[in-house]
């Protein structure tokens, strides 16, 4: 027998599991894909289309991996949205009163895992983002979404030319430089990319890894040796940035002066360097990119008529370029230069640093009574998990309409590749700190036809590996100045790095 009470309680439960899946239907239905957005929907916003809270994110605009800057982050969940039912990694943890998601909360460079994991709280692997100018992409948090995109360019392709919103995009947009078809390796797919891909490949399989430990051993010292006396360095600017920036020129076959030259230039291109890390435009000097692509332009053209000259063909990688049987074009040769050096200087800058701010305010990695210390190649291994150089790249381009995540991807939509926090998705990601070490399964270097070509990331641990180990051997007594809240990040939703590390130790 059961009482009123009970009875009541049965009806208000049954008329619940009737009402379920129409609500059901409605927070589905409530996910739009990233196009024929309705003037009222609010969703995550990456880059400038933001600006009612710049203030809230202090310092310089962010940048994306290739060029000009981003600015802000602003998330908002959708009204009334809680994302569809049964989607991996979709959950009930960011809500709002009245059963609305939350909004996910500003990027923090500080933590921007915190953003990662609200989104996929809210939306699942897959979220529909804004870009600068409020242009719609999704993006991809999942691991295995990631690794599916990634792997699949008969689904979703490199080419930029098939996506749908050209015609709305602004005038000077800010992204453009990175998604505007060019010549480059970087957007070639099929056999042609195979051309291409492989001659990178190949001439960077030339680079013979002692001689590249020693090159990156002379840089290092030279590097210490400019503040050794002091007592003080600021290890970002000073080294971090210097000893790829030497490496790679060495590599390139470049003079001092062409160095300093290109130093300039990539910062002013891409927005890093020394005098104003993270930032891309001067704002007195609107046209400072432009100029500085024009002077990269000219600088490569130098060395590879210079290489063309040289009775010992093949000593440099432009040379090796040149020569290679693929039988590359000057202005293919240029444009593939251009990634090797962008791809090549500021991810291994990034990695050393993120490496030395792990190993100087991480309690593990003290310096032992006895002089030990835990393996540096476990802190390389941790910050490829934890704060790979790269966060997230763009993008893909759907070939045809398809599902990913529980999502309807139209074709030539744009997908945004999100590594870090694919890195950081529960399913995969390592569960105690400093687990990673043998672990190779991360995205830090993308994955499929387009990751860095297998020697790179090798060569790039060489010179990571050497810097680290010299800096420590020479000054063991590094402290940092700064309590670890207080080391600022560079303000960039594409690229992970310290601003600055500022230390002390005993001058040499």
């Amino acid at each position: 027998m059961t009482s009123p009470q009970e009875r009541q309680q049965e009806q208000a439960q049954e008329q619940e599991r009737e009402q379920e899946p129409e609500a059901r239907r409605a927070r589905t239905d409530a996910v739009v894909p990233p196009h024929g957005l309705a003037p009222e929907r609010r969703m995550p916003q990456v880059g400038t289309a933001a600006r009612t809270s710049l203030t809230e994110i202090p310092g310089p605009q962010p940048v994306p991996p290739w060029g000009p800057a981003a600015a802000q982050v602003q998330a908002r969940g959708p009204a009334g949205e809680t994302g569809p039912s049964g989607q991996s990694g979709q959950g009930t943890g960011v809500h709002a009163p009245g059963g609305r998601p939350a909004a996910p909360p500003a990027f923090d460079h500080a933590d921007p895992g915190a953003y990662y994991r609200a989104l996929r709280e809210t939306y699942g692997p897959v979220a529909p983002v804004l870009l600068d100018g409020g242009m719609p992409a999704w993006l991809v948090l999942g691991y295995h979404e990631v690794h599916f995109v990634a792997g699949n360019p008969e689904l979703f392709g490199r080419d930029p030319r098939r996506w749908h919103a050209w015609d709305r995009v602004p005038a000077g947009w800010p992204l453009l430089p990175h998604v505007a078809h060019t010549p480059s390796v970087r957007f070639t797919e099929g056999e042609e990319h195979l051309r291409r891909g492989g001659a990178v490949a190949d001439v960077l399989a030339g680079v013979d890894p002692f001689e590249l430990r020693q090159r990156a051993e002379r840089a290092a010292d030279a590097a210490v040796d400019t503040f050794a006396g002091a007592g003080r360095a600021e290890l970002v600017a000073q080294y971090a940035e210097q000893v790829p920036l030497h490496v790679m020129a060495g590599l390139f076959g470049l003079r001092p002066d062409e160095t300093a030259a290109l130093e300039r230039d990539l910062a002013g291109q891409y927005g890093y360097g020394t005098a104003a890390p993270g930032r891309t435009t001067d704002p007195l000097h609107p046209s400072r990119p432009a100029a500085s692509a024009a002077r990269l332009r000219d600088t490569l053209e130098t060395v590879l008529a210079r290489a063309r000259r040289s009775p010992a063909p093949g000593a440099d990688i432009p040379s090796r370029l040149l020569a290679h049987p693929a039988g590359l074009t000057d202005e293919e040769v240029v444009q593939d230069l251009l990634t090797i050096m962008a791809a090549g200087r500021r991810p291994t800058a990034d990695w050393i640093g993120n490496t030395l701010r792990l190993m100087l305010t991480d309690e593990r990695f003290a310096l032992t009574l006895s002089g030990g210390r835990r393996s540096i190649s476990q802190a390389l291994a941790e910050v490829l998990w934890a704060d790979p150089p790269v966060q997230n790249v763009i993008g893909r381009w759907a070939t045809r309409d398809t599902q990913l995540g529980g999502r309807h991807i139209r074709r030539g939509d744009c997908l945004v590749l999100g590594l870090a926090a694919a890195n950081a998705d529960p399913q995969v990601c390592p569960v105690q700190p400093g687990s990673a070490v043998g672990n190779h399964a991360h995205l830090a270097f993308s994955h499929g036809a387009h990751r860095c070509p297998s020697p790179a990331p090798q060569l790039a641990e060489v010179v990571a590996t050497t810097a680290v180990e010299i800096l420590l051997d020479r000054l063991p007594d590094l402290t940092p100045t700064l309590q670890p809240s207080e080391l600022p990040w560079r303000p960039s939703l594409w690229q992970r790095g310290p601003a600055a590390l500022p230390v002390t130790f005993t001058p040499l």
